[in-house]
């Protein structure tokens, strides 16, 4: 016994040696806002954080923080689940090696299962003709649900499912489309696709079915309720069979994406082109894309897609040195955000990945989450609290984004 108070000491010591090395911990703490609802259960906040440093040539080095991570709680990725599938078609297409097979190859998606859907045509294309660069861009400019869907069936669902395992992504699943209703079987049927030019056919892909058997291994459920059609039904609701992108492996794919040399294994198979055709269009303001669909100001504003610092409030003009290079997602009461962050006037970097649940009322897929009232809100504070926060951290070298900005 007479050990006791000692050992409650060291315990306290520990914890507050713990607390202080955190520096994420540590911002969230000190702000009242941001300290009560990342505190607060409800809205299971997760929150990772990564400090870049530079030596004198360049290379970066990494310090990453977490506030919550818990890679066993699930939530719903939502349009996350985008950005993989902009990456894996592209290296297919590298892979598939074929003269004149690129992004920017004409395509015909044709339909031959139960709930698949036939593309002859894209008004958003210039010459109203769909190619993979066209998706890739709709994707990453305003999180088109079509365009992943036609990624999706392009990649293939097993394929999709074993590239991202073989490159450590190993709490990741891809099971279904998005934002249209289909069964395990369908979702796994992928359609035909043909890609041409004006005088031949470059490549026929048959259609293929996928194993199906995307599912978590435990039982998924939450909430209380759920909405089917207009009647409210009195169970929770089952996410066992939904998609599944967890934050540790989506904060690795922006360090993937951005930093390749440092993260081999979880790199994609993309040429320096490719690479900055990614990171050119996951920054890309909707006003200043060439997809005229998207250049109206009051119905895709500069935030729109801007969840951290900006919390996709409209009538804000983002500066231009601000560069946000990120992929969003927001559904069912998730609201997540990835970001690379840059200023290149100020010469900072830094990462961060974050999710908030809102559903107050515990029913899922009624649309009443409290996304403007709680969860924009926490992630513009959060991101412009370590965006402060980086402004005023010592660096012995400052960082060159050259090979960024071109």
């Amino acid at each position: 016994m007479r050990y006791f108070p000692f050992l409650v000491l060291m315990l306290l010591y520990v914890t507050s040696c713990q607390t202080t090395g955190n520096e994420l911990a540590n911002i969230i703490h000190a702000d009242q806002y941001l300290n009560e609802l990342a505190s607060d259960v409800r809205y299971e906040v997760q929150v990772l954080y990564t400090q870049i440093d530079r030596d004198s040539a360049n290379n970066p080095s990494f310090r990453t923080f977490d506030f919550h991570v818990d890679s066993t709680r699930y939530f719903y990725p939502g349009s996350t689940v985008k950005l993989p599938a902009v990456l894996l078609a592209l290296e297919k297409l590298n892979e598939l090696n074929i003269p004149g097979l690129d992004r920017n190859a004409h395509l015909r998606i044709d339909s031959s299962y139960l709930g698949q859907t036939t593309v002859l045509w894209d008004s958003t294309a210039s010459d109203f003709r769909p190619s993979i660069g066209l998706y890739a861009k709709k994707i990453l400019a305003v999180s088109d649900n079509d365009a992943f869907n036609r990624l999706y069936e392009f990649i293939g669902q097993d394929l999709f499912n074993q590239r991202l395992k073989e490159k450590g992504y190993d709490l990741t699943r891809i099971a279904h489309r998005l934002s249209i209703s289909l069964s395990k079987e369908q979702n796994a049927a992928t359609n035909g696709f043909v890609f041409y030019n004006s005088e031949e056919t470059l490549y026929d892909q048959p259609p293929a079915v996928g194993l199906g058997d995307y599912q978590s291994n435990v039982d998924v459920v939450k909430g209380k309720a759920y909405q089917k059609d207009d009647e409210i039904v009195r169970e929770p609701f089952v996410f066992t069979g939904k998609n599944a992108f967890a934050l540790k492996d989506q904060h690795q794919m922006i360090k993937a994406i951005f930093f390749p040399k440092q993260r081999p294994q979880a790199a994609f198979n993309l040429t320096d082109e490719q690479l900055d055709f990614v990171r050119k269009h996951m920054h890309t303001l909707p006003r200043n894309t060439n997809i005229l669909d998207y250049q109206s100001v009051d119905q895709y504003w500069d935030a729109y897609g801007k969840f951290l610092m900006y919390g996709s409030e409209p009538g804000i003009t983002i500066p231009d040195n601000i560069r946000i290079y990120n992929k969003i997602g927001l559904a069912y009461g998730f609201a997540i955000d990835n970001a690379y962050i840059i200023d290149v006037n100020a010469e900072i970097e830094f990462m961060i990945s974050a999710v908030i649940h809102t559903n107050a009322n515990h029913v899922y897929n009624d649309g009443l989450y409290e996304y403007e009232e709680v969860a924009f809100p926490f992630m513009a504070r959060l991101g412009m609290k370590l965006y402060q926060y980086e402004l005023e951290r010592k660096r012995n070298f400052q960082p060159d984004f050259t090979y960024l900005i071109k």
